[in-house]
């Protein structure tokens, strides 16, 4: 059966170490997500100085090193330029799928740890977790691990484990922001 390649999704590409590498068009709920967490940010920003920028704006961290975030926010005007992103965005979220989760977890995450990037997030549809990390002394840390679990898990916890479950995250950059994994897994199936 032929191929129509109009009618393809084209494959996105970061450039690492020099390379260009190509990466696989996402899933419809990873879509979800991502756009959740932008139009979270979207409202939340309007008339203030920082900037939400969604999927498909470049940022360039290091010399040889151009990465697509899935949703960043950059506070610093001057870094925002025609071509994408010059510098570290003060938050980076990733949305984990099967085939770039290692990825996000690893490579990416020491080349926007060195770059200075705030605060970042990873973000999985299909546990419905979201991990948020800050900057420290040059390291990530983990600040808060949140989840929404299904209702027959919950029956089988414990009080504390219950009173202890996050289900909301502050983003650190402004204390007034909060957002529930709630609206982040909106539709998400």
């Amino acid at each position: 059966m032929e191929t129509n390649l109009a009618y393809e999704e084209p494959w996105r590409e970061e450039l690492i170490g020099g390379r260009w590498v190509a990466m696989a068009p996402p899933s419809t709920n990873h879509n979800r997500v991502k756009g959740n967490i932008y139009a979270l940010f979207w409202r939340y920003l309007i008339g203030k100085s920082c900037e939400v920028l969604p999927d498909g704006e470049g940022a360039y961290l290091a010399e040889g090193e151009y990465y697509v975030p899935d949703v960043m926010v950059v506070c610093d005007p001057e870094k925002i330029r025609p071509d994408g992103v010059h510098g570290a965005p003060d938050l980076v979220v990733e949305v984990l799928s099967p085939g770039s989760a290692a990825y996000d977890r690893g490579h990416k995450r020491e080349v926007y740890e060195a770059g200075g990037v705030r605060e970042y997030w990873l973000v999985s549809p299909g546990d419905k977790t979201l991990e948020q990390y800050v900057l420290r002394e040059g390291q990530f840390r983990l600040n808060e691990l949140c989840a929404i679990v299904p209702d027959w898990m919950r029956e089988r916890m414990t009080p504390r484990e219950l009173d202890n479950l996050k289900t909301e995250v502050t983003c650190t950059l402004y204390g007034d922001l909060t957002l529930s994994l709630e609206d982040v897994f909106s539709r998400v199936t």
